[in-house]
């Protein structure tokens, strides 16, 4: 909890960036930005109309006024699959074109298919921003939400659908608790910590144009945290939207990217099915963006709005999403998160109604309760108002004088709704039948009950947490995802085989004659192990060696290879750490090396073999690592030599037996394939567990 001295909610993007644009100019001390994207290429207007910045130049030029300014932005270190919807290496945008004081830094302290999911600013920890808006591309809008505007477009000049959206900007106490907030994100993300300003703001940092909707209120910032090895998480989001579905009396307001939290659709469906129970009324988008959402998220939502349907025994429930004439196949992209309670609950913040945003994204949301101060009810109602009134084309007086003569929110979206001009129409439901569904949806990725595209925690954590050792879990994961990778594009190359002219260009035959060349070749063993070595100096990754190394040679030879390159770049890699150890780096006192030295000097010779057996991380690093502390060399080359062989031996027979796979593609050899791996698999899995069973 928390007070404002002001608050008010800005509506759209236009209003959000320009008074974002008044308070960083007027900044002495500190910025602090993160988000689940944050674009270099942003364009942020000024509220007295003047030309806009891109996010860069703005901070530039600010930076360069104020010598004792500071900027830190966070950005979420996002998943490869947005890797075309994004700024391309942003880190490095911001590296090569910032200011010296300006540090961007990408958040990758999330359990795996986590994201970093909140989007606040805070500005001299006096004035701060927290909502659905990110500091990104595609999101510049107007509550006109005009077809023919001509300022909406991306970097590229494409157009881009009508957005929606919803940020808060308070000032005050409130500010510097949401600077807190960001503070201990930026720890765990980076490792680092950044001190609060001191003293109060030179300027006033409120714009001018923006009246305030409450003064000196308190207001209470509700967190979702993923659990992690360290703490058991944090669940505020999903508590407090609980407990005001459940003390509704009259009718509960939502506007929502998602809504396929199965914990809100009970709460929503009992509501629902009560006699005297709230009229809820859901402002949602017509659609997801994409084939992939529209197969994912799509089809929970879809399963969702039907169970609400069902309970909707009074007809109290209206689904709707907003459209605009002119727009054509496009809809107004509503990515808003918020929920009004009668008139005397108001969360405005970056959590959608799904299961990730209730558990395990990083989410911030501002949440305003009557209850702690009656003179919130009108701010509350207001805001309800506002938003049902540009949505339906008419004034925030309207929604207000209908909701007071009938008693009724579902009435305001029946009466004042309309066809051929701007308004709410019902949301279409698709797929009444499984077969119908099917039709409708080709491709269903919600398997195992959403646990991939929409989970509540991290499952494959559990997986994790009972064959991985509590010191290397955290690296695990990441060496995992970026395994899944190498699966993803493996499938894209095999597909692409089979789709494409590929295969006639690059024929089986001639590869496998190019491969006994290269084993003929009186000079290949000694290629392969100055492979080994320079791959150790560039960090290549060991598995790809070894497992060029098992296609070409035959399997005796190909293990004895593997094993001598192995260890030879063990010990070159190993001789560096050596060297690099004796000036102490500061990186060393980072506490993951902090924490991997004191393993090691405890329980050396296991780890090391722990290391090995275990997707730890990058095979030259942990090597340079484990010369700079100082393990001792017998103990490292003996626990490397055991610890790989398995993997080895194991990495050589799949390696022969996909190599007879590909000159020989029968079902059978397909079979076999695909037994072997997964009896590695399992091998991998018995040694896992008797080596956390051992220490």
């Amino acid at each position: 909890m928390a007070k404002a001295a002001r608050a008010a909610f800005l509506i759209d993007a236009d209003a959000y960036f320009s008074a974002f644009r008044h308070a960083v100019e007027r900044a002495r001390q500190s910025i602090l930005i993160v988000g689940w994207d944050i674009d270099s290429r942003t364009p942020v207007g000024h509220p007295d109309g003047a030309p806009p910045l891109t996010l860069l130049e703005l901070l530039n030029d600010t930076l360069a006024r104020r010598p004792e300014l500071q900027v830190h932005a966070l950005g979420w270190d996002f998943s490869f699959i947005y890797t075309f919807e994004r700024e391309r290496l942003p880190a490095y945008r911001f590296a090569w074109s910032a200011h010296p004081r300006l540090v961007f830094e990408l958040d990758g302290a999330h359990p795996i298919w986590a994201s970093h999911h909140q989007k606040i600013v805070v500005v001299d920890d006096a004035l701060a921003f927290a909502g659905g808006l990110d500091l990104t591309i595609r999101r510049w809008d107007t509550p006109a939400h005009d077809p023919g505007d001509s300022r909406r477009v991306d970097p590229s000049g494409r157009p881009y659908a009508p957005m929606h959206d919803v940020q808060v900007m308070v000032e005050g106490e409130a500010a510097a608790a949401l600077g807190d907030l960001v503070r201990a994100r930026w720890r765990t993300g980076t490792g680092k910590v950044l001190p609060p300003p001191t003293g109060a703001p030179a300027d006033d940092l409120w714009p001018r144009h923006v009246e305030p909707a409450v003064r000196n209120v308190p207001l209470g910032i509700a967190r979702t945290i993923a659990p992690t090895e360290d703490a058991p998480g944090v669940q505020e989001v999903l508590e407090a939207t609980r407990a005001a579905i459940a003390d509704a009396r009259r009718w509960i307001y939502i506007e929502s990217q998602y809504l396929t939290s199965a914990a809100v659709g009970t709460a929503l469906a009992r509501r629902l099915a009560e006699p005297n129970g709230p009229e809820i009324v859901a402002v949602l988008p017509r659609q997801e963006s994409g084939w992939l959402e529209q197969s994912s998220m799509g089809i929970l939502r879809t399963r969702l709005l039907r169970r609400l349907v069902e309970s909707d025994r009074y007809g109290r429930l209206r689904l709707c999403y907003p459209t605009v004439p002119g727009l054509g196949d496009d809809c107004v992209n509503v990515h808003s998160k918020v929920l009004i309670v009668d008139d005397e609950v108001g969360r405005v913040g970056s959590a959608n109604l799904s299961n990730r945003s209730m558990g395990l994204d990083t989410e911030c949301d501002l949440i305003f309760d009557a209850a702690l101060d009656p003179s919130l009810t009108g701010p509350i109602a207001g805001l309800r108002d506002r938003l049902l009134a540009e949505h339906l084309g008419t004034t925030p007086a309207a929604v207000a004088t209908t909701i007071r003569d009938s008693g009724s929110l579902v009435a305001v979206v029946d009466r004042l709704g309309g066809k051929g001009r701007r308004t709410l129409l019902a949301l279409p439901l698709p797929a009444e039948t499984a077969e119908e569904g099917a039709a409708s949806n080709p491709v269903d990725l919600t398997f195992l009950d959403g646990l991939v595209c929409d989970p509540e925690r991290p499952g494959p954590d559990q997986l994790i947490e009972t064959i991985v050792p509590a010191e290397m879990r955290h690296p695990v994961r990441r060496s995992l995802t970026g395994w899944a990778i190498v699966l993803a594009a493996v499938l894209a190359i095999v597909a692409a085989w089979r789709l494409t002219p590929l295969a006639s260009l690059l024929d089986v035959q001639r590869m496998t004659e190019l491969g006994r060349a290269l084993r003929h070749h009186p000079e290949a063993p000694a290629i392969a192990l100055a492979a080994y070595l320079v791959g150790g100096l560039v960090l290549f990754p060991i598995t790809l060696l070894l497992a060029g190394t098992a296609l070409v040679f035959p399997a005796g030879t190909a293990v004895g290879l593997c094993l001598v390159g192995t260890l030879a770049g063990a010990a070159e890699t190993y001789g560096i750490g050596r060297l690099l150890g004796r000036y102490r780096p500061r990186a060393l006192e980072h506490p993951r090396f902090v924490r991997l030295e004191r393993q090691l000097r405890r329980r050396g010779f296991i780890t090391i073999i722990a290391a090995r057996m275990l997707p730890v991380g990058n095979f030259s690093l942990i090597n340079m690592t484990a010369g700079a502390l100082r393990i001792p060399f017998r103990d490292y080359m003996l626990g490397n030599a055991l610890g790989v062989l398995p993997g080895i031996l194991g990495l050589t027979f799949l390696a022969q037996r996909l190599g007879t796979t590909i000159r020989q593609p029968r079902p059978v050899n397909f079979v076999l394939l695909f037994a072997l791996a997964f009896a590695l698999f399992m091998a991998g899995a018995w040694l896992r567990r008797r080596l956390r069973a051992r220490r």
